[in-house]
Order: structure tokens, then C-alpha cells, then sequence
């Protein structure tokens, strides 16, 4: 029961455990410390109990995003770090598997936001709040055929070039990261 002292949680982690961190997983695969599913209410963490949440590829898989806000929200502690990873929604990372149930793209979190306009305009959503930090994109030139590696793209006007090319074109953007903080 040590383990769930720790500050740090990794859901979703699969097969990518992150040593001195709870790993999380709805299968009970080797190394995972707690299983549970993410669409059951509420997760079985106390409130304001973690300093850092780690997402990669989970969130696509999950059909209530408020909700898992919601939850996220609940179980972090005020000024918590949140790493979320999702595939762009107009790639091919995005569509081709067949358990993403959502969608997502630089502005989704947003909604989340209380500095940006839409959360703002439409604060009655949730009451979930998270400042979007950071948001760094991944390209994969020649994507799915010949992709030899990801490419992060962090400079914001080298971003703001690749998000007008994906608005038009698909398969230009693959990934998003995003590091989201806590508000309190």
C-alpha cells in the first residue's frame, strides 16, 4: 500500500510504465499497480491527492471528456501538472484505430481554460479549470507509409504554419501534447 502514497499517477499507461509513478490500467498487465475502468464514476482516488497526472493516448478512448476533466480535476491537487497526449483529429493516428471515440485539436482544451474566451463564454459546461500551459505538435513526414520519426514542432510560429497547412490538409499534424496545469 506504499505505492499509493506516491503524487503521481500514469493512467492509461499500457504497456509504458513510468518508474516512481502509480500506473494505471484497465487490463491488469505486468506492472500496472492499480486496474480500474476510466468510465466509471468516480475513479477510485481521494480528492486533491496528486501533483502530476500523465495521459498518453487514453483520452481518445474515453467517451465523456467533462467528465474525465471532471475527474482529473477532483483527484489533483490546485497547481497540479497534467501531460495529455492525443492524436490530431484529422490524421491518420486518429482514425485508424477503431476504439477513439473523440476527437481533438489545439483549441479543445479551451473549454477549460478560464483566460480563454471559451471557457469564458461558456463557463456553465463544467466547472473543471486547467490553464493550457503548453501545446507542442508532432509531424510524421511521409505519415503512416515512411514515417522514420515523430517531429516535434514547439516554436509558436512554426506551429501556427502547421495549423493552417492541417486545416486544409490532412495527415500534417499527427499528435498534440499538452501540458495543462491545475487551477485552483
Amino acid at each position: 500500500m506504499a505505492m499509493l502514497s506516491q503524487k503521481k499517477i500514469n493512467l492509461g499507461c499500457g504497456h509504458r510504465k513510468l518508474p516512481g509513478w502509480i500506473n494505471h490500467d484497465i487490463v491488469p498487465l505486468p506492472g500496472v499497480d492499480v486496474t480500474h475502468d476510466l468510465t466509471k464514476f468516480p475513479w477510485p482516488w481521494e480528492n486533491c491527492n496528486f501533483d502530476e497526472i500523465n495521459m498518453t493516448d487514453v483520452l481518445e478512448h474515453l467517451p465523456d471528456t467533462l467528465k474525465t476533466l471532471e475527474e482529473i480535476y477532483r483527484i489533483t491537487k490546485p497547481g497540479a501538472k497534467c501531460f495529455i497526449s492525443v492524436p490530431y483529429w484529422n490524421s491518420w493516428e486518429s482514425v485508424t484505430d477503431p476504439t477513439h471515440v473523440r476527437q481533438f485539436n489545439e483549441l479543445s482544451f479551451d473549454y477549460f481554460d478560464p483566460t480563454k474566451w471559451r471557457c469564458q463564454n461558456r463557463e456553465y459546461y463544467t466547472n473543471a479549470r486547467f490553464y493550457v500551459k503548453k501545446i507542442d505538435y508532432y509531424i510524421a513526414p511521409f505519415g503512416p507509409y515512411f514515417v522514420i520519426r515523430y517531429i516535434r514542432i514547439s516554436n509558436k510560429y512554426l506551429k501556427r504554419i502547421f495549423a493552417v497547412l492541417a486545416s486544409y490538409l490532412n495527415n500534417i499534424i499527427v499528435r498534440l501534447d499538452f501540458t495543462l496545469e491545475r487551477a485552483d
